[in-house]
């Protein structure tokens, strides 16, 4: 039996090497050791750039990602942010919508198709979110090519790394972090743009006097984007990231991947461009290895799927210049299905199939709950109204045996305009409003009306005692007529025993 001695370092072990003799019980003291280590270090990444026609798309979702939320916050619209989620008014302006949180309900929709594109686009095409918008792609992207400015290539960057500590070293390291930084802490400004009005937090940076919540997520939402972006990055796919999971549910063999065709690419080996591949019994790859170089998630195509692919298909592209250089035909690294690669499908073969039932119930259930969702949110009321009845009494009699109810209605203008609304009952015989009825509440305003009910004691004979439905309707009129639909909320009316 083999003995094991555990050196001092907690994390390494000491595995003697014995003779085959020692296996039948002689005993070899001088016996040769090996260190095995129990723990790889994580390898830093060093991805070198590249281009194509797959990179430009990836740059042009980066662009419009980013002009999109940077630039949302700074635009105007009927004279305050275009988009303004106000959490101490519980108000959420959308350009023309104002929503209140009893609109909770188009959160759940929007979250829900999100919910189902992402399962639709992942059974197409794979992990199109991850490789093209994910905000951690498009913030690694940005901070990578940060780094490729100040501090070189691939090559460059790793040479810069291995050296010793140099003025030039620590000079080009302070300023790529100082840029990282910067970023990171106007994203996390711009984040929070959404929930301040972001000309009035702009004006307060020039005196550093944010409250205590915009200090926190400026702060936070900043160093967040400036460690995962700048130092977690692909750990943050791999192992963070619970989507890499279970990807492989929404994947089958029809599902358009990045693949390395390994029938035409194999066997792999270095050649002159004017090689004879059937001579020298090659395939197209020619082991230059810039399909693992590219990868900012380090892994090596030609393995076959990953879990940790990403589908950012910078392979393909950095293949492609290859092939084009070798004079190869493209496409030996290509978005094609595990049955197109093995049965040697066309392309139009391969995208043919693509409509098969998981597709096609995805694309249903997705556009049917689009449809729903915006057809509900074209015909949303721009009025709410609540109905709390007064428990501090119920009914009570008053002048003429009349028995009245007191209710509070609470009255949300969903409009940017100032409206004056009427409120009328109806459902009781000669039930009608005791005192104003009208009201005006003003733009993107909620106000609390006191509502007095009384019905008269023929009425309440007629019906008897108990609780009775009654509706109040509630109408624009005025100045603002016509911006709001009649509304009508249903409540109840008790004639005491």
């Amino acid at each position: 039996m083999q003995e094991q001695v555990v050196t001092r370092k907690p994390e390494r072990r000491v595995i003697p090497i014995q003779p085959a003799a020692a296996a039948a019980g002689e005993a070899h003291d001088d016996a040769p050791q090996k260190l095995v280590s129990l723990y790889e270090k994580q390898k830093t990444i060093h991805p070198r750039s590249v281009r194509g026609w797959f990179s430009r798309w990836r740059w042009a979702l980066v662009w419009m990602t980013q002009l999109l939320f940077y630039g949302l916050p700074w635009l105007t619209w009927n004279g305050r942010p275009a988009m303004l989620f106000d959490l101490a008014a519980r108000r959420f302006y959308i350009f023309d919508f104002v929503l209140y949180p009893q609109d909770f309900i188009y959160l759940t929709g929007l979250l829900v198709i999100c919910a189902y594109a992402l399962f639709f686009f992942t059974a197409v095409a794979g992990r199109l979110w991850c490789g093209y918008a994910c905000p951690q792609t498009v913030y690694t992207e940005i901070f990578l090519w940060v780094e490729r400015r100040i501090e070189g290539e691939r090559g460059a960057r790793i040479k810069l790394d291995a050296g010793p500590w140099t003025a030039d070293k620590l000079a080009r390291k302070s300023a790529k972090h100082a840029v990282w930084l910067a970023i990171g802490l106007w994203t996390g400004f711009s984040f929070v743009g959404y929930f301040t009005p972001i000309r009035a937090l702009w004006a307060e940076s020039f005196t550093l006097s944010f409250g205590p919540w915009e200090w926190f997520w400026v702060l936070f939402y900043g160093f967040a984007t400036y460690g995962n972006a700048g130092f977690l990055r692909e750990q943050v796919c791999k192992y963070m990231c619970p989507y890499a999971r279970f990807q492989s549910a929404m994947f089958d063999r029809d599902t358009l991947i990045v693949s390395y065709d390994a029938a035409r690419g194999e066997p792999r080996g270095t050649r002159a461009r004017s090689a004879d591949l059937q001579a020298a019994k090659l395939g197209h790859c020619i082991d230059c290895k810039l399909c693992v170089h590219v990868c900012p998630v380090g892994i090596d195509i030609r393995d076959g799927l990953q879990y940790e692919c990403i589908a950012c298909t910078a392979c393909i592209d950095a293949c492609n210049g290859v092939m084009d250089k070798m004079q190869y035909p493209r496409g030996l690294i290509r978005y094609a299905t595990e049955n197109g690669v093995e049965q040697g499908l066309s392309s139009g073969q391969m995208l043919r199939r693509v409509l098969r039932p998981r597709v096609l119930i995805y694309g249903s259930v997705l556009l049917a709950i689009a449809v729903a969702f915006l057809v509900s949110l074209s015909m949303r009321s721009p009025l709410k109204v609540d109905v709390v009845r007064d428990r501090a009494s119920l009914a009570r009699l008053v002048d003429e045996g009349r028995i009245e109810n007191v209710y509070r209605l609470q009255l949300m203008n969903a409009t940017e305009r100032q409206q004056r609304y009427r409120v009328t009952v109806s459902g009781i015989e000669g039930a009608q409003v005791s005192g104003p009825a009208e009201v005006d509440v003003g733009p993107a305003q909620s106000r609390w009306m006191p509502v007095a009910v009384r019905i008269p004691p023929e009425a309440a004979q007629a019906i008897g005692p108990g609780a009775h439905p009654i509706r109040f309707e509630i109408v624009a009129v005025g100045p603002g007529e016509g911006a709001a639909r009649a509304l009508q909320e249903k409540s109840t009316f008790v004639v005491p025993r």
